[in-house]
């Protein structure tokens, strides 16, 4: 046998699976390419492809503008020498900011702490304690790589039996989820959302999810509550995160709160966010509770740059000496994802020079997402055979599809899942490239797609979608 095949790897790795970047992904980019190389000639019904699958903002064909104030700060860590070069370009408060940075860091080629810079993990600590009213202490915190990187060090963590134990993940889920499980040999213990409640979190779902995975053998060892939602973008309200909490007593299980859509809100005054620290104080409920946050969303939009932290709440010092260790082994989380984290805490305040142009672009970004979001929803409930909940919160719709059994026998004749033979069709017709639901998981008999509202020029967006969900569905009449 030849020493590196797919035969022989770790057969966990065979197992793990990304929807959101996988078979449509896949081939969105192969007419990307086609329409670079042959553009009208390239004999697509279309003239761009609109990644709609995966919440990029910055990506091209989306064009979500970087926040002035982050790439200002980041030029000056990246390059100190601009403020004396160009002295008239930098606000007094970047520079400052800047400086302030790069006397604790030194250049950004070099390691940080491995847990991450202590100057940011305190500006962390103190926008916690700002938002929730508790105290919060930067030894708890840890910067990543992206909040992924912090997922992915808690499920390898939790996973103490290899196929004997498990976590409680929504669904519909964010795939990184299931991936990150399979990956360890952890279970995945699916507990369903309910749609016709604007996807709510049932605590009577959960609690039967959990019986049952006791009966199988499965030892729960935590929950996944993803607050704003992915990729539903439904939002709890604090009666419910209470209830989960106290489950989480009754279980002896940890929280896992993937909190890294908690600005994307659409309707603050009648949705707002509440943290599950928070909740947790207010409480005084003693359940370990490890909550995520990430600049890849929010405003920012700084997906590439790969920052973010969790926070750890009612965890022991030798469980957080475990966790130092196995990030040591990365050695550090990337400088210029620590610098987007500082910015994202603490931005500029009311006075400062920067200020009026980040309120000015954060506050065109909240305005575009919410019109967009309201937009999309409306129109796509008006189609025959689909509806959507209107989402409070995150960047995402998942509107459920009503399929024929005649689309449903030509996906089986294709060998494919029925929505994924819809989105595929979706993506051959239009350019636009959407994450089937059975990606995310759903209910036996259902069908959705998840698509994100950052997509601009929203009217022929979504004008596509209609065309191409009536002809589609007449098609197959």
């Amino acid at each position: 046998m030849h020493p590196l095949s797919v035969d022989n790897l770790n057969p966990a790795v065979l197992n793990v699976q990304y929807a959101v970047r996988g078979e449509l992904a896949i081939k969105a980019e192969e007419y990307r390419v086609r329409l670079q190389e042959n553009g009208v000639a390239s004999g697509l019904p279309f003239d761009r492809v609109i990644s709609s699958n995966i919440g990029n903002p910055q990506q091209k064909g989306l064009d979500q503008p970087p926040i002035t104030f982050v790439r200002q700060v980041a030029a000056l860590m990246e390059y100190p020498e601009l403020a004396h070069l160009a002295p008239n370009v930098f606000p007094k408060d970047v520079i400052a900011r800047a400086k302030e940075l790069y006397d604790e860091i030194g250049s950004i080629g070099a390691y940080s702490h491995s847990q991450g810079v202590p100057l940011i993990r305190k500006s962390v600590a103190k926008f916690i304690s700002d938002r929730d009213g508790y105290p919060s202490d930067p030894a708890q915190i840890f910067l990543t790589g992206g909040a992924s990187a912090g997922v992915s060090l808690l499920i390898s963590m939790l996973i103490n039996k290899p196929n004997k134990s498990g976590i409680l993940i929504p669904i519909p889920q964010y795939p990184l989820y299931t991936a990150t499980l399979s990956q360890h040999s952890g279970v995945a213990i699916p507990y369903l959302l309910d749609e016709p409640s604007g996807w709510s979190t049932s605590l009577d779902e959960v609690r039967s999810a959990l019986n049952k995975a006791i009966q199988d053998g499965v030892e729960p060892r935590a929950l996944v509550i993803i607050n704003p939602g992915n990729p539903t973008g439904a939002l709890l309200n604090k009666e419910t995160q209470a209830e989960v909490v106290k489950l989480c007593e009754e279980y002896s299980l940890v929280l896992l709160a993937d909190e890294v859509y908690q600005s994307n809100l659409h309707r603050p005054d009648t949705h707002p966010f509440t943290s599950f620290k928070k909740v947790v104080r207010d409480l005084k409920s003693p359940i370990p509770l490890v909550s995520y946050h990430s600049i890849s969303k929010g405003v920012s939009g700084e997906c590439g740059r790969r920052g973010g932290y969790f926070e750890c709440t009612n965890i022991s010092s030798d469980v957080i000496a475990m966790m130092y260790k196995m990030v040591s082994v990365m050695l550090c989380p990337p400088l210029q994802g620590q610098i987007g984290v500082d910015c994202m805490v603490r931005p500029p305040k009311e006075g400062e020079e920067s200020y009026p142009l980040w309120k000015e672009e954060t506050d065109k970004i909240h305005k575009a997402l919410r019109e967009r979001t309201a937009l999309m929803a409306a129109r796509l409930n008006k189609l025959p055979g689909v509806s959507c909940v209107d989402s409070p919160g995150a960047l995402y719709l998942f509107p459920k599809i009503e399929l024929s059994d005649k689309i449903i026998a030509a996906a089986n004749a294709a060998g494919k899942v029925p929505d994924t033979f819809y989105a595929l069709a979706l993506l051959d017709a239009t350019g636009i490239c959407v994450v089937p639901g059975s990606g995310f998981g759903q209910k036996d008999g259902e069908y959705h797609y998840r698509l994100t509202c950052l997509c601009p020029g929203v009217d022929e967006y979504v004008g596509k979608l209609e065309r191409f969900h009536l002809e589609f569905t007449a098609k197959y009449s």
